[in-house]
């Protein structure tokens, strides 16, 4: 596989918007690709520490991390649209048929994890294996709780339209005075160290004339309008016909555990391993994590 320091962008266009991302190893394969997904408000740098990883353990393999739209250096959806969950499923399948490939394998983190596994239930045929990152399973809610939930998402929604800008005063955009003001600002708010946190950031600013601003859409930070029931996760879960396994951080997120509970069962193929770290725990420990995965694709 070649040196990560042979590393490269690629950019995917489709009909109304493009997605970017970092891409090594071999080039001409639609057979041998494993697609890396990061979670909300990161981007495919976070993939960065694993993919050097990958250099010797995924000989052959064409790894490629994406920028989800409205992340990194992905186009933001237009003013008419928003970041709908079962949209993020859709980008996957615009880009697996822009690129006509056959089945991948999915290394997917938090919030990309729930697209994958919604993806692999629904196109199984296009999935060849997951492996789920500090994520299992769906956020969901209560049934009664619906309609509460669509409300707290339109006021969600107004609030950062121009209309609502345009009644309450011009809100301004927040800048940084430095790279290394941003990198603190996404440490204090996580469990990210701050070199894992440099790597995101950078790859998630723009620089103005007033400072350096973040290249994320705004939009995303809204409040879903639906949640699915958790029926209507587990659905999800009991449909994914691939091998899964579940690589989690001893200090990761607390809905894993309950995830574990909810949804381990449910998986037709399913294994979990813990990890000492955070919810970023493939950047803590990318040397385990690249030995796991490649063990699980060699099975």
């Amino acid at each position: 596989m070649s040196s990560i320091n042979t590393l490269e962008e690629v950019k995917y266009s489709f009909e109304t918007m493009s997605l970017q991302g970092l891409a090594c190893g071999a080039k001409d394969t639609q057979d041998n690709v494993v697609l890396c997904l990061h979670g909300w408000l990161d981007n495919a740098a976070s993939f960065l520490p694993l993919m050097s990883c990958f250099e010797e353990e995924l000989a052959n393999k064409r790894v490629i991390a994406i920028d989800w739209p409205g992340h990194g250096n992905s186009s933001h959806r237009s003013l008419d649209a928003h970041y709908h969950f079962i949209d993020w499923v859709y980008d996957l399948l615009q880009l697996f048929e822009t690129n006509q490939w056959q089945p991948v394998d999915i290394v997917a983190h938090s919030m990309g994890g729930m697209v994958a596994s919604a993806f692999a239930a629904a196109f199984p045929e296009k999935v060849k294996s997951l492996t789920l990152i500090d994520s299992i399973g769906f956020i969901s809610n209560k049934a009664e709780q619906t309609t509460q939930q669509l409300r707290d998402g339109m006021l969600s929604r107004f609030k950062s339209s121009a209309l609502y800008n345009k009644q309450s005063g011009i809100k301004k955009k927040n800048y940084h005075v430095s790279i290394d003001s941003a990198i603190q600002a996404r440490v204090n708010v996580s469990d990210l160290q701050f070199e894992h946190a440099k790597l995101i950031v950078e790859r998630g600013l723009i620089k103005e004339a007033q400072g350096y601003r973040w290249r994320s859409d705004a939009r995303l930070r809204n409040t879903s309008p639906y949640r699915l029931t958790l029926k209507q996760a587990q659905q999800f879960i009991r449909d994914i016909q691939c091998p899964v396994q579940l690589l989690y951080g001893s200090d990761g997120m607390d809905m894993v555990s309950s995830g574990i509970k909810n949804f381990g069962d449910l998986f037709q193929n399913f294994a979990n391993f813990e990890l000492k770290g955070g919810h970023h725990v493939h950047m803590e420990q990318p040397k385990k994590a690249a030995e796991l995965i490649k063990c699980f694709l060699a099975e």
